[in-house]
Parts: C-alpha cells; structure tokens; sequence
C-alpha cells in the first residue's frame, strides 16, 4: 500500500509542472487581455482619439477616470463571496464582456458614451482580473511557487507591449482620421482571441477555498495609516502618466515610432519588473523596496517633461513600467504584514484608497493640461506626489524590513 501512494504521488508530481505552466500561462493571458487591452490600451490609442474624434484633454482625463471608477466598483463587488463555486465562469464571462466593450468604443463619437463604455470596461477588467487570480495564484500557492505569481501578473505589461504593436501597425498601414477605431476593433479581436486560450488553459477553480470566517477589523496602528495614504497617493502619482504618456510624446512632435516605442518599452518592463525587484526584497526588506520604486517611478516621470523630446517618453516609459507593477504588488504585501488578521479587509481598504486617487489623477491632469496647453504641471504634480508617498513610509520601513 505504502508503495503504491508512493508512486501515485511521483505520478502526480511529473504531471503537476505541466499543469502549473498551464495555469500561469492561462493567467498571464487572462490579465494581458483584461488590464493590458481592456484597461491601459487607451494610453497609446488616446492621441488618435483627441484628433480624429475630436476630445479635449478634459474628455479625455473624464473618459479615463470612468474607467477606473468601474474598476473600483468591480473590485469591491468581487470581493464578496456571491461567486464562490463560480470563479472560472464569471472569469470567463467578463472576458467575453471586455472583449465587447472593447469594440463597442469604436461605435460612438459621444464623450458620454465614451465614458459609460470604459466605466462598463473598468468593472469587466476588474471581475477578470480578481476571480482569475484567485484560481491561478490559488495553485501557485499550493504548489509552492512564486514563479506562477511573477508570471501571472506580468501578463499586464505583455499587453502593453502588444497594444502599443497593435496601434503601431494600425498607424502605418491605416492611418486615417478614423484609425483609433481600427485600434479599438484589434484590441477586441485579440481580446477575444485570448479568451478561447484562457477558456482551454484556465483551471475548473481555486485549488482550495478562500478564508470564509469573519475578519477582525484592521489594527489601525500609524504605520498602518502611513502606508494605506501613500498607496492611496501613488494611484494618484502613477496614474497621470500612466494615462497620458503617449500624448506627452505626440505633443511634443516626438514622432510615430517613439510614440510606439514608449509604451511598448514601459510594457516590457513591466512584463519582468516582479522578476527583476524580487532578489532585492529580502536584504533590503518590502519597505525600503517600496520606497525605492517610488523614488525611482518620480524620476522616470520628471524625465518625461525635463528630457529632450526624443529621449524623454522612452526612459519615462522604461522607469515607469518598472515600477508601478512591482509598487502595486509590494504596497499591498506591505498592508497584509501590518494587519496580518485582516488580509481581506486590508486589501479592500487599500484597493479603495488607491482607486480614489487613479480616479481623482486624470481629471485634474486633464483639466490642468486644458489650461496650460501641456502635461507639464501635471507631471510635476504627479512626480511631487510620489515623493511625498515615499516619504510617508520612510520613517516605518525599517519596521517593515
């Protein structure tokens, strides 16, 4: 008996890599899709927008801040437990909703409608991003490996980089006044492309269930309130570039393929920012990692404005794409160590200050921009607020090591 457990166990272990590849490479797919496409798409696709529909700078902060209100409606709605049993459904369904909403953009001229459609689309990436992740990280938990989490939410930043290819090669070979519904019309069919490869990848659900008692409320020690209103001000700080990086360079007659290449290169390294920051984690500790990505994301988006033209938007890019990811990751992991007894509570809260701040960045970058004719005060703005996140977690980081 003992020898036969034995060799089921090694039988399972021979096929369990595969599986787990599978699953990560299912992840990655899903959230290329869902945030690469359906949520951050609209930063290289936006300057053909402003000419061709025509918008203001004004539309078009509004039409972005509607995407992330979606977003943090969709994430709080996700995170109670109506779905439990039905993960993979309704990750599969709000792929399919992305995929739609998607196409719908190339529909309309109306701001309003714009608005509507993205704030659909902010709740449909956020429905695929939490119930996917909760299947794929489930069993990279169970299996031990880390590797699956890296690559689960590198899947984002492939499809940056495969956004900015798409709108590249809309531009050369249709480049019309008309070409952003083109680029909305390819992001929808790689959308839906990508949904047939998840719907075949992705596993039945989580591999165990979620923690179902009820949580205590947050200890709500000082550094506890330090990290949750950096975090909160990071949404804010990252956003505006992250929203308006490509119309800085069109503005700046940086031409079409610095335009592309901007975003293509912030995709990529956001694709291996987890990989690239994690040696670092344990000698200098989450907190002095967390610091030292805003201290490096404020210098990437002061040399968006402070570089020459043809420089400026690819190292911003670059320096952006390195970071905001792994900032995003290591501040929550921050919230959990803090309050170990509320980790729902914890990532709710935060996720909350966070969107406040991704909601409230473009509409006073927009409406800053409208005035001064450009995104340099805004980008000053948003770099003045990421120092002031670093240094709010400066005096706790030491605790936090």
């Amino acid at each position: 008996m003992v020898q036969r457990d034995k060799h089921a166990m090694l039988a399972r272990n021979e096929t369990f890599p595969e599986n787990l590849f599978r699953t990560g490479l299912a992840g990655a797919i899903a959230m290329a899709a869902a945030m690469g496409f359906g949520r951050f798409s609209y930063t290289p696709i936006l300057p053909s927008m402003i000419s061709g529909v025509p918008l203001s700078a004004a539309d078009a902060g509004f039409i972005a801040s509607a995407n992330f209100v979606g977003y943090l409606v969709g994430a709080v709605l996700a995170a109670y437990g109506w779905a439990t049993g039905r993960e993979r459904s309704v990750a599969l369904l709000a792929l399919a909703a992305s995929a739609l909403l998607l196409a719908a953009m190339a529909m309309t001229t109306s701001v309003a409608i714009f608005a509507v459609i993205r704030f659909l689309a902010g709740g449909a990436s956020a429905f695929a991003m939490v119930f996917t992740s909760s299947i794929v990280l489930s069993h990279g938990a169970m299996a031990g490996n880390d590797q699956v989490q890296a690559a689960h939410f590198g899947g984002p930043g492939a499809g940056i980089a495969l956004s900015s290819v798409m709108v590249l090669l809309v531009g050369l070979f249709y480049g019309g006044a008309d070409a952003w519904k083109v680029s909305w019309i390819g992001g929808a069919i790689y959308s839906a492309i990508s949904l047939l490869a998840v719907w075949w990848l992705l596993p039945a659900g989580p591999s165990a269930s979620a923690q179902t008692g009820k949580e205590p409320p947050i200890a709500w020690s000082l550094p506890m309130l330090l990290v949750t209103a950096s975090y909160g001000l990071f949404g804010f700080g990252y956003v505006i570039t992250g929203t308006f990086l490509v119309t800085i360079a069109r503005m700046d007659a940086a031409g079409q393929i610095v335009e592309f290449l901007c975003w293509f290169i912030a995709g990529l390294t956001a694709a291996v920012a987890l990989f690239a920051w994690k040696p670092l984690v344990r000698p200098l500790g989450l907190g002095r990692i967390y610091v030292a990505a805003l201290l490096v994301e404020a210098v990437g988006v002061l040399a968006t404005v402070l570089l020459p033209h043809s420089a400026a938007p690819l190292i911003g890019g670059a320096l952006f794409g390195a970071t905001f990811l792994a900032i995003t990751a290591y501040g929550l992991q921050i919230g959990r160590k803090l309050s170990p007894a509320s980790p729902r509570r914890t990532l709710a809260t935060m996720t909350a200050a966070f969107g406040a701040g991704q909601i409230i960045g473009p509409i006073v970058a927009g409406w800053m921009a409208e005035r001064t004719g450009s995104f340099t005060a805004p980008t000053y703005v948003a770099a003045i607020a990421l120092l002031v996140c670093a240094a709010l977690v400066m005096p706790v980081a030491r605790r936090l090591s």
